[in-house]
């Protein structure tokens, strides 16, 4: 379905056009017919499925043909960064509306507080995260007497963060009468039970989780943690066509070490985690997308929500806790019909991670045993490990030892290499709405 059958105001038609988008996503297209309707809304999907668009083009479609005054929408989000595209994509959408924006969140300095402050009391639509909302809300920066729209997204991430509390205080400022949509990537019963408190006979949307792109070449190296970085440094030392690479931590607290072990090798390498800043986390991200920085260390708040174009290879430093993080992780690569890479590093007490997320994507990843210039393997074994009280420091595995240069089920060992984007331009002919978040 296109955005013209589906019957979006002219002006909206024209600035999404102008960014090559015509045709809706399922998302998109089974999302935005009720939300025109006025109807809350539950839907259930992942990143990169172009739910951001989803909410935002029917709420853009009606400021642009109602009359409307005062704060008329409210985002809440869990992260600054995902306030930041967003309000980076609102001012794509409705580049032919008169419609502000702004994104609120904590980090910034004096100055800029004030300047929140300010926009709070005129601004169309507001993107926030809970906290620093919470907040303005607390000082009375805010007047939500107008508003009509509240739309909470990822909203299972804001729950794993904690913000349950902090969202039902927000909630309980706005005004009684009013729409929600609530967007995200899985339904735990604490959601349902959100839902259910505020929202008014839901309709709802459930995409599928979406499998890695045919086009992401997915392999695991069989490591232990000691020989991870010399891994790193060995495998893309001599490949040029990785120009561009994330190397994913499970915690904010290894990112530094990941980095020490990257660093010195003729290559520059960041970190960022919410740790830093919010300035200082956007400079690394534009020395990143500007390739000045060649690798970029990061935990899981790139993994969802963050667009970054062009990313050649994705490290999974850790297994990810559940397949879901593996399909927003390893996502970062390969998008906008380019080929990508993703590997991950797999120690022995991981390996039965990787074999669940082998079942929840439908296909077994290439195992991998490491060059023996790094080191020895440890044996394939992916039962639940078992606590022994005993950890092997020095990296080796008390198992037998496959034979090197053969793959962990003893076949021929592949050469690792990234293929060349065959897709030409990326951004030409396409005719699917952006992926958003």
């Amino acid at each position: 379905m296109t955005f013209k059958e589906i019957g979006l105001d002219d002006r909206i038609l024209e600035a999404i056009s102008y960014m090559g988008f015509d045709k809706a996503t399922p998302i998109q297209e089974l999302s935005i017919p009720e939300i025109l309707k006025g109807r809350d809304l539950i839907a259930c999907a992942q990143t990169g499925t172009g739910k951001t668009a989803a909410f935002m083009l029917p709420l853009l479609h009606n400021m642009a043909s109602k009359q409307h005054e005062g704060t008329s929408t409210l985002v809440i989000v869990p992260t600054r960064e995902l306030a930041v595209q967003i309000d980076q994509q609102i001012q794509g959408f409705a580049y032919f509306v008169p419609v502000s924006s702004i994104a609120i969140y904590g980090g910034g300095s004096g100055n800029e507080y004030e300047v929140q402050k300010k926009a709070l009391h005129s601004t169309d639509i507001i993107i926030a995260t809970p906290g620093k909302l919470i907040s303005h809300i607390n000082m009375g920066n805010v007047n939500f007497s107008k508003m009509k729209y509240l739309i909470l997204d990822e909203a299972d991430r804001m729950l794993d963060m904690g913000f349950y509390d902090d969202i039902k205080k927000i909630i309980s400022a706005l005004p009684k009468e009013r729409q929600t949509l609530m967007f995200s990537a899985t339904m735990p019963p604490k959601m349902r039970e959100l839902a259910k408190q505020n929202l008014n006979n839901p309709y709802e949307v459930t995409i599928a989780l979406s499998k890695p792109s045919a086009r992401i070449l997915q392999s695991a190296y069989l490591v232990n943690d000691g020989h991870k970085a010399r891994l790193i440094n060995e495998l893309i030392k001599d490949k040029p066509d990785y120009e561009t690479i994330i190397v994913f931590s499970s915690t904010k607290r290894s990112v530094n070490d990941i980095i020490k072990g990257l660093s010195g090798q003729g290559y520059t390498v960041e970190g960022i985690s919410s740790d830093l800043e919010q300035q200082q986390r956007e400079e690394v991200l534009n020395r990143f997308k500007s390739k000045k920085t060649r690798v970029i260390v990061a935990t899981d708040v790139l993994a969802r929500g963050i667009d970054i174009k062009g990313v050649d290879l994705v490290v999974n430093y850790n297994v990810p806790g559940d397949g879901e993080d593996y399909v927003h992780r390893i996502g970062r690569t390969g998008r906008a019909d380019t080929d990508g890479v993703a590997i991950t590093l797999v120690n022995e007490e991981e390996m039965y991670k990787l074999v669940s997320i082998e079942k929840l994507i439908g296909n077994e990843v290439l195992k991998l045993n490491i060059p023996e210039s790094v080191g020895i393997s440890p044996e394939w074994n992916p039962g639940r490990p078992k606590f022994s009280g005993y950890r092997n420091t020095k990296g080796k595995s008390s198992h037998t030892q496959k034979p090197q240069g053969k793959t962990a089920d003893g076949q021929p060992k592949k050469k690792f290499f990234k293929k060349k984007n065959t897709g030409g331009n990326s951004h030409k002919g396409n005719s699917t709405a952006p992926s958003g978040n």
